[in-house]
C-alpha cells in the first residue's frame, strides 16, 4: 500500500526522473527567457513606482525630476547586462558573481558575492510576491485583509513548481511572461500613440495633491532625494546576474544561448521600464507611502490601499474596468509572482556550488526526484515566507532591504573581471576583444560601486542595515561549515594500524525479559563467533528479575546472565556505566552491543515501542571501541504492510517500469 505522503509528493512533483535523463531538462531560450529573466521584466511593475514614491517626499514640486532619474536606471542597466553578458561567455559553467570572485579575488571576497546572493535571492522571492499580491489587490480590493496569507499560499505554489524541474516550471511560467509582456507593451504603445493624437491618458491620481514631507528641497537635500530616488529604482536591475548563475540549465551552445537570451532579457526590460516611466510621467501618477498624504484620495485612506502605478496606468489608457484593464493587471500580478522564479532557479544553484565546495551543508548539493536540487528549494521558500509573515507583506518595508546585496555582488563581479581581463591580455592573440572586455566590465564596476555608495547611505537607516548585518553573519557561517568538514576531512585520513584486528571481541545482548527478538539477538551474537559473549540486564524490579533469572534457567540458555542494579529505575547509565567499565578493563578489545529492535507497520506503534533502546543507541554512539548492533523483529503489522505493498505496487511498477538493479 502507498503511504499518504507517497501519494501527496507525486501528485505535487509528478513521477521520480533517472538521473540518466538529465539532458531532457534543459532550457531552450523561450523556456530560458521565463525561467530566468522574470525578475528583471517583473522590476518595470514597481521600478517606477518607487521612483514616485521618493520624489513624492518633495511634493508636486519634484516630480518632473523622474525621466532624469528613469535615464540613470535605464543607462546603468544597459551597463550592467552589457558587462554579464561577458561574464557568461567567460565562464560558461555557471556561478556567476561568485565563480567571477572565487577565481580572481580569492575565497574572502567570493564568500561575500555568496552571501549577497543569498540575501538577494531570498529577497527577490518576499518583494516579487508582495508585489504580485499588491496588484491582484489593486484590481480586487476586496482581498486587501488577506495580503500576507495570499503572498505565503503563492510562495508554495512557486516552490511546488520549481520541485517538479526547471523544464517544466518553465513551461508553466511561459505564457504568463509573455503575457505581461504583450499587455504592457500595448499599454505602452497606445498610451503613446493617444499622446501623440493629443489625446494623452490622463490618471486617476493626476488631480491629487500631495502633502510634502520635505519642502523648500535645494542644494544638498536635492540631490540626496534624487540619489534616495534613483536609488529606488535600481530595483530594476534585480536579477540580472541570474542567466550567468544559470548557464549551466541552457541547452548547447550554452554560453551562445544564454548571452542571447541576456541581450533580450536586457533590451525588453529597458524598453518596458522608459515606456511605463515617461507614460507615468505624461499621465500625471500621484503615489504616495501613505496615502493619507495624498490630498484628494477617496475613500478611508487608513484601511484601503492605493492602486498601483501599473493599474493606473491601464485604467487611463484602456478604461477603469475594461477587458484590457484586467489583462494587464493579471498580466503584472503573475510576472511580479513568477518573478520570484529567477530566485527559485538561482538559489538552489548557488547553494549546490557552495556545497560541492564544502562551505553549505552537503544536503544542497543532492538533487531530488526530479533532478532538481530540492533542499535548496525548500529552504529559500521557508525563509521567504518567514520574512514575508514578518513584514505583513508590505512592499515598501522589504524593498528597503533589497538591492544593497545585489550591487555589493555586482562591484565584485566587475572587479573579478577586470582582473579576468587583465590576465587574458597577457597571454591573448587578440588583445582588441579582450581590451573592449576589460572597458565595459571597469565602466561595469564604477557604477555599481558608485550605485552601492548611494544605496547605503539612502537607505541604511531604513531597514537596509538588517542586509549589512545578515551578509556578515552568513559569511562567517560559510567560514565556521568549511572549517567543519576540513577538519572532520582531517581526521578521517586513513593511517596505520587502522586494518588491525581487535585484540578480543565481547559480544553484549541487552535483555530486559525472554521472548523470540532477544532470543534472535542471542543467536546473531553467537554467530559472530566472538571471544566472550555475555546476556546484560538492569534490574529495575527484583521480582521481574527473579522471574527473568528462573526462564533463563528454564530454558538452559548457555551463556552468563550479567544483573546490573539501578536503584533510581534508570536503564541507559547502568548499561553505559557497565560498559565502560568493559572497555577500561580491556582498551585494545572491541565490544558488541546486540539491542532486539521492534520493526512496526505504522507510525503511531513506533511510539510506543523503541524508545529506551534509541535512546541507549544514541548514548552508546560516543563511547570509543563500542559497535551497536540492532537486531531486528518485525511484528505483525510490518508484515501485513508488506504484504499490501506486493498487492498494490508503486504505480511504475504497474506500469512496467521496473528498477534496474544491476
Amino acid at each position: 500500500m502507498v503511504s499518504f505522503r507517497q501519494v501527496v509528493k507525486r501528485l505535487v512533483l509528478g513521477p521520480p526522473v533517472r538521473s540518466d535523463r538529465m539532458r531532457e531538462t534543459l532550457l531552450p531560450k523561450r523556456l530560458a527567457l521565463p525561467v530566468f529573466a522574470s525578475d528583471p521584466l517583473s522590476s518595470v511593475t514597481y521600478a517606477t513606482q518607487e521612483i514616485l514614491l521618493i520624489l513624492s517626499l518633495g511634493g508636486l514640486a519634484v516630480l518632473h525630476l523622474a525621466p532624469w532619474v528613469g535615464l540613470g536606471v535605464v543607462l546603468l542597466l544597459a551597463v550592467v547586462v552589457a558587462s554579464y553578458r561577458q561574464v557568461v561567455h567567460a565562464y560558461p559553467s555557471g556561478g556567476g558573481s561568485y565563480e567571477v570572485a572565487a577565481r580572481n579575488l580569492g575565497r574572502n571576497a567570493s564568500l561575500v558575492v555568496a552571501a549577497a546572493l543569498m540575501v538577494d535571492y531570498v529577497m527577490t522571492v518576499a518583494v516579487s510576491v508582495a508585489a504580485g499580491v499588491d496588484n491582484l489587490v489593486s484590481a480586487v480590493p476586496a482581498l486587501y485583509s488577506s495580503r500576507v496569507w495570499l503572498a505565503v499560499v503563492l510562495v508554495l505554489v512557486l516552490a511546488a513548481l520549481n520541485l517538479r524541474g526547471a523544464r517544466e516550471s518553465g513551461r508553466a511560467f511561459a505564457v504568463p511572461t509573455y503575457l505581461f509582456v504583450t499587455a504592457m507593451g500595448l499599454t505602452v504603445l497606445v498610451g503613446f500613440v493617444q499622446t501623440a493624437a493629443g489625446h494623452a491618458p490622463v490618471a486617476e491620481s493626476a488631480g491629487w495633491g500631495i502633502r510634502p514631507e520635505q519642502t523648500d528641497l535645494t542644494g544638498i537635500a536635492l540631490v540626496f532625494l534624487l540619489l534616495r530616488a534613483f536609488a529606488s529604482g535600481c530595483t530594476a536591475l534585480t536579477g540580472v546576474e541570474a542567466i550567468s548563475n544559470g548557464v549551466p540549465a541552457f541547452r548547447r551552445p550554452r554560453a551562445h544561448n544564454a548571452g542571447r537570451t541576456m541581450l533580450i532579457m536586457g533590451c525588453l526590460a529597458i524598453g518596458l521600464f522608459s515606456g511605463v516611466t515617461a507614460l507615468a510621467v505624461i499621465s500625471g501618477v500621484r503615489v504616495a507611502e501613505n496615502p493619507c498624504d495624498l490630498i484628494g484620495f477617496p475613500g478611508d485612506c487608513r484601511n484601503s490601499g492605493q492602486r498601483t502605478v501599473i493599474a493606473q496606468l491601464a485604467a487611463a489608457v484602456f478604461g477603469d474596468g475594461s477587458v484590457m484593464f484586467y489583462v494587464v493587471q493579471a498580466g503584472a500580478a503573475l510576472i511580479l509572482v513568477l518573478a520570484a522564479n529567477t530566485a527559485f532557479n538561482g538559489f538552489p544553484m548557488l547553494g549546490s556550488l557552495l556545497a560541492q565546495r564544502r562551505y553549505l551543508p552537503r544536503q544542497l548539493h543532492t538533487r531530488g526526484d526530479r533532478l532538481a536540487h530540492s533542499n535548496g528549494i525548500i529552504v529559500l521558500g521557508a525563509v521567504s515566507i518567514a520574512l514575508i509573515a514578518s513584514f505583513g507583506g508590505s512592499v515598501t518595508a522589504l524593498i528597503q532591504l533589497y538591492i544593497v546585496g545585489v550591487f555589493l555582488s555586482f562591484t565584485l563581479c566587475q572587479v573579478g573581471m577586470v582582473r579576468h581581463w587583465n590576465h587574458e591580455l597577457r597571454e591573448s592573440d587578440d588583445p582588441g576583444r579582450a581590451h573592449r572586455a576589460r572597458l565595459i566590465n571597469a565602466v561595469g564596476a564604477v557604477l555599481t560601486a558608485t550605485v552601492l555608495c548611494v544605496v547605503l547611505a539612502t537607505k541604511f537607516t531604513h531597514g537596509a542595515y538588517l542586509v549589512v548585518l545578515a551578509i556578515p553573519l552568513l559569511f562567517l557561517l560559510m567560514r565556521g561549515i568549511h572549517r567543519h568538514y576540513r577538519q572532520v576531512r582531517r581526521e578521517l585520513e586513513p593511517e596505520s594500524g587502522l586494518l588491525d584486528s581487535p585484540s578480543r571481541v565481547h559480544a553484549v545482548v541487552l535483555v530486559s525479559t525472554v521472548h523470540k527478538p532477544a532470543l534472535r539477538a542471542m543467536a546473531f551474537a553467537r554467530a559472530t563467533r566472538p571471544d566472550t559473549l555475555t546476556a546484560l540486564t538492569v534490574e529495575v524490579d527484583e521480582a521481574d528479575t527473579h522471574l527473568l533469572r528462573s526462564e533463563w534457567e528454564r530454558l538452559g540458555i548457555d551463556f552468563p546472565l550479567e544483573v546490573v542494579e539501578s536503584p533510581y529505575r534508570d536503564i541507559t547509565r547502568p548499561i553505559v556505566g557497565y560498559i565502560k567499565e568493559l572497555r577500561r578493563s580491556r582498551a585494545r578489545d572491541l565490544v558488541c552491543v546486540y539491542i532486539p529492535d521492534y520493526v512496526v507497520g505504522h507510525w503511531w506503534e513506533g511510539l510506543l515501542h523503541n524508545q529506551s533502546a534509541l535512546r541507549l543507541t544514541w548514548r552508546l554512539r560516543f563511547e570509543p571501541g563500542v559497535v551497536v548492533v540492532s537486531v531486528p523483529w518485525q511484528l505483525d503489522s510490518s508484515h501485513r504492510r508488506e504484504v499490501d505493498r506486493a498487492h498494490h505496487p508503486p504505480g511504475h511498477v504497474r506500469r512496467g517500469i521496473r528498477p534496474d538493479f544491476r
